[in-house]
């Protein structure tokens, strides 16, 4: 890697050489501007709008301009005379907790490794000081000329420095927030929870990749052999929610869904219910014919025994009530 910055760390009476290296390094396929008809490059002059000349680099000088249209040319030797303190220096300001600090305020990032074997030690004993008292050093450094906070902090066995934004730099927020009176309810927590788990269960960072890049790799790829422009469709975004449980379980359900998998068509599990419901329904009916049937002989049967057992009493009784009659009608007769 390059050096950016040599310097030191300055906090009290230590002093610990290092030198600066950038820590991230943005990928993308640069595209410049060419004329759309031929594809000649579109090239910018700069050319001075008071005596119409082309100026070089050399004779670019830096101006600011006031309200009433007065300009202050400040040339770039001026710029490199004016005083410094931390031209040269990581000026430690404090050492505060971790937490204090707004991520808001976070620009570029930096490594910062040991000038030489001497700063060695002094660079390992700020690491460690900083790392089991689990504080950051907010600190001012000089970057190509202009001065910024920035943030000194661990990073496996590394410092690493963040330039920082001034505070007056960080705007008002306002009143962009939604008001006091929106609330949510216990249960749209809890599967908001839900949803939360299931997308970090095996997240890989690691595996993350630009996919805009990828795009725009295969189109100049298409153009620079004549191949037919890929096409690819972007997933137009919500407009709005209108139930939002119903937006979270079924968020939920796409993401515990395993890949390939189809999302189940609306209402197609009720249908599935309905017709197994059906299903048994009917089968139960026909298992239920022949126990209605043995029923219905049973019935008719004892039916057919109570009838008999009714008409065999009344003869009996028809027949005990003649030879009565009989009896009497004897005995009358003989008396006589």
């Amino acid at each position: 890697m390059r050096t950016m910055w040599k310097g030191a760390i300055g906090f009290g009476l230590v002093s610990v050489p290092v030198r600066l290296y950038a820590a991230v390094q943005e990928h993308g396929l640069r595209l410049h501007q060419v004329h759309d008809k031929d594809g000649g490059r579109i090239h910018l002059k700069r050319v001075c709008e008071v005596c119409d000349e082309q100026v070089g680099y050399e004779h670019i000088a830096k101006g600011y301009q006031d309200d009433e249209g007065h300009t202050a040319v400040v040339t770039q030797d001026e710029l490199a005379g004016l005083p410094l303190p931390s031209k040269k220096l990581i000026d430690v300001l404090a050492f505060v907790d971790a937490g204090r600090i707004d991520p808001l305020q976070l620009s570029s990032g930096y490594y910062l490794a040991p000038e030489s074997a001497a700063a060695q030690k002094p660079y390992v004993l700020l690491r460690e000081t900083l790392k089991q008292t689990e504080r950051v050093a907010v600190t001012k450094i000089a970057l190509r000329t202009r001065e910024s906070l920035a943030l000194l902090r661990v990073h496996g066995d590394l410092l690493t420095l963040h330039t920082m934004y001034w505070p007056d730099e960080i705007r008002d927020a306002g009143d962009l927030a939604p008001p006091s009176s929106v609330t949510v309810r216990p249960q749209e927590l809890k599967m908001a929870t839900s949803l939360m788990d299931t997308l970090s269960e095996e997240f890989d960072l690691e595996g993350l990749e630009d996919e805009y890049e990828i795009a725009l790799g295969e189109l100049i790829n298409a153009h620079l052999s004549d191949r037919p422009v890929p096409k690819k469709e972007t997933a137009p975004a919500p407009d709005n929610v209108i139930d939002l449980m119903a937006a979270l379980q079924a968020s939920i359900d796409s993401a515990a869904r395993k890949p390939g998998e189809k999302p189940e068509r609306p209402g197609r599990g009720a249908k599935k219910t309905a017709a197994a419901g059906k299903t048994a329904r009917g089968t139960a009916k026909k298992a239920a014919e022949p126990q209605k049937r043995t029923a219905a002989k049973k019935t008719a049967a004892a039916s057919t025994a109570s009838t008999g057992r009714k008409t065999t009493a009344k003869s009996t009784t028809a027949k005990t009530a003649k030879k009565t009659a009989a009896t009497r009608k004897s005995g009358r007769r003989a008396a006589s």
